[in-house]
């Protein structure tokens, strides 16, 4: 049985850092791939950052490269997205996503086996 719990969302001012954590359960993070995506109301969701199966590489879209940094902690079975120099723009429910197989694109949210229920992220102007 395979759980992602996502926390450390928030109320952020634009400007500041919000550090969200994916704690998970029933899976080994070291065997997945492990992305991030967020979803803003009206929208699709959208693809945010994934660190490989074993670890060696990351992958960011364009509107956060720079900003965000996706890492990982193999003892804890977590997976973290530090966010700095958040806009109002990055205001959305962010998931957390493990991809066993490894075989499709990264950055579609349909290769995605598992999911977590989401954090709320809100940056204020």
């Amino acid at each position: 049985q395979v759980q992602l719990v996502e926390s450390g969302g928030g109320l952020v001012q634009a400007g500041g850092s919000l550090r969200l954590s994916c704690a998970a359960s029933g899976v080994t993070i070291g065997s997945f791939g492990m992305g991030w995506f967020r979803q803003a109301p009206g929208k699709e969701r959208e693809f945010v950052a994934v660190i490989s199966r074993l670890g060696v590489t990351t992958y960011y879209a364009d509107s956060v490269k720079g900003r965000f940094t996706i890492s990982r902690d193999i003892a804890k079975n977590t997976v973290y997205l530090q966010m700095n120099s958040l806009k109002p723009e990055d205001t959305a429910v962010y998931y957390c996503a493990a991809d066993k197989s490894s075989r499709g694109p990264p950055d579609r949210a349909t290769v995605y086996d598992y999911w977590g229920q989401g954090t709320q992220v809100t940056v204020s102007s």
